[in-house]
């Protein structure tokens, strides 16, 4: 087991070092895991999360076609109609992508919405950096709020067993969405205030954007009513929701390719989904499985269990407060997949309802990932888009932001959850 620790956690300290070779890092491990026999070659495909995997890369590929669209440019516009000023636009932009991400992966989110920002910094003429992050560290944060809004709720569904509305009302009591939302509000309030010296008025003379194509956009709100009644169909296979992203991506190529006649149609959106991303997810669920195989989720269960001494209030508080600190250095994707179990024994270990823990876990580990430029997926893509268009993002530029929109997020939903379902 001390090997499995030893492996695992280097792994995660060069990738923090090398960023930019993560996925080769995370990879090269759970190769090392595999050869060692740490992970038998018969629970390989086991440890490995298809529908995530599955859902992310059909979604990329969706949200190209979306932006080749042009209907980012479109929403742009008529946002900038609506606002008076800036600062109004910032902080509805925000909003706007917290309620996207509620439906919708936050990687997708934030890719679906940040040409969208771009469009209007470029016509305000005014630095997309902080719009960029605000979208980022909001889609985060509204991840949390349904069954289908972020990989890692996907993941606490699936491993719980809980559907859409549980999400919303469970066991008696309000859910998880209602202690977003509160955080959401108060989050709002730290954005317009960062924003609080943006106050130049936006032109109300801008001709929409016309869009050439709206068959994405169709395509994009069928994955999220798709997904969403997916959620309701009991013992349907795994990799369900991937498969529904997968599908309505192919759609999309074969009714482009059909439009076009050009193979452009093919190729250009599959080259828009990050492989390097997948191949990060592949080789850290490949070494989950591994540290799973040798004992070491058990043994964290148990560290947990003494650590609280049997007092699930303090458990409570150590999971949500924990899982804020790890996750704003570990992506959180890995982290509620390494704790979703460590939970489970935790709980059987203690003989208590696990589903504040569960609800502590996931609000701790998302919002966390707010913290700093690498604790989530989301931060790490916006981070990219505004490296492609030429501006580099500096540590303080997102600490700014994310700490304070953090700490108003989580706090309210820490105390939310214990009302309802700690006491």
């Amino acid at each position: 087991m001390i090997y499995a620790l030893i492996l695992f956690a280097i792994t995660y300290v060069l990738m923090l070092t090398f960023s930019k070779y993560r996925p080769y890092i995370a990879l090269a491990s759970a190769l090392i895991f595999i050869v060692s026999g740490m992970l038998p070659l018969g629970e390989i495909f086991g440890a490995i999360d298809f529908n995530v995997l599955l859902m992310i890369a059909g979604t990329m590929g969706l949200v190209q076609l979306f932006i080749d669209s042009r209907m980012p440019a479109r929403l742009a516009d008529m946002i900038m109609a609506k606002v008076p000023n800036v600062q109004i636009a910032a902080v509805a932009l925000s909003l706007f992508a917290g309620l996207i991400s509620a439906f919708v992966d936050n990687v997708a989110t934030v890719l679906m919405i940040a040409p969208v920002a771009l469009e209007i910094c470029k016509k305000l003429k005014t630095n997309p950096v902080p719009f960029i992050i605000s979208i980022a560290v909001s889609s985060n944060l509204q991840g949390a709020a349904t069954l289908v809004g972020d990989t890692t709720a996907i993941m606490l569904g699936s491993y719980a067993e809980m559907s859409f509305l549980d999400f919303f009302w469970y066991k008696g009591a309000p859910g998880i969405f209602f202690a977003v939302e509160l955080g959401a509000v108060l989050s709002a309030m730290i954005v317009y205030f960062i924003f609080r010296k943006e106050k130049d008025a936006i032109d109300k003379n801008v001709k929409l954007t016309e869009v050439n194509d709206y068959v994405p956009t169709v395509l994009l709100v069928g994955v999220v009513v798709l997904l969403i009644g997916a959620s309701f169909i009991p013992n349907k296979p795994d990799i369900t929701n991937g498969l529904i992203c997968c599908v309505l991506f192919v759609i999309g190529l074969i009714y482009s390719t059909v439009k076009t006649r050009s193979i452009k149609a093919v190729v250009t959106p599959i080259k828009a989904i990050d492989f390097e991303t997948l191949g990060l997810l592949l080789g850290l669920f490949l070494m989950i499985g591994g540290i799973s195989n040798m004992g070491v989720i058990d043994a964290a269960a148990n560290l947990l269990a003494k650590l609280g001494g049997g007092n699930v209030f303090v458990l409570y508080t150590v999971i949500v407060w924990a899982s804020v600190l790890i996750s704003a250095f570990i992506d959180n994707i890995p982290y509620v997949a390494t704790m979703l179990p460590v939970i489970a024994g935790l709980a059987t270990t203690l003989n208590i309802d696990p589903t504040v823990l569960y609800f502590g876990l996931l609000s701790g580990a998302t919002l966390g990932g707010n913290c700093t430029p690498i604790g989530a997926s989301a931060n790490i893509t916006g981070i990219g888009i505004l490296r492609k268009e030429g501006y580099e993002v500096k540590n303080g530029d997102f600490f700014r932001i994310g700490i304070p929109f953090t700490l108003a997020a989580i706090i309210p939903a820490y105390i939310f959850i214990w009302i309802f379902f700690g006491v």
